[in-house]
């Protein structure tokens, strides 16, 4: 099963890849910049494989570019206590 398919398997993660950016140093512009590059390729390149990430897909097919950014930042919060730290 890929890790795509279960929604808290994919927040874990995202959760491990956020802690490892910010324990290099990564600041939080340019770890936000990375999440909206990464959300606008999954939107573009990869099928939704379950209900949340289908509502994250609509909702990255209609919002503007801000408002990308501002689901991108969402996401980073979301999972920040996810992952194995």
């Amino acid at each position: 099963m890929s890790v795509l398919e279960n929604w808290d398997e994919w927040k874990n993660f995202l959760g491990d890849r956020l802690h490892h950016a910010q324990n290099e140093g990564m600041n939080d512009q340019v770890i936000n910049n990375l999440a909206f590059e990464v959300g606008d390729y999954l939107a573009k390149q990869v099928d939704p494989k379950n209900t949340q990430e289908r509502v994250l897909s609509d909702l990255w097919s209609v919002a503007s570019d801000q408002e990308k950014q501002a689901i991108a930042s969402m996401m980073v919060k979301l999972v920040q206590n996810n992952g194995s730290h």
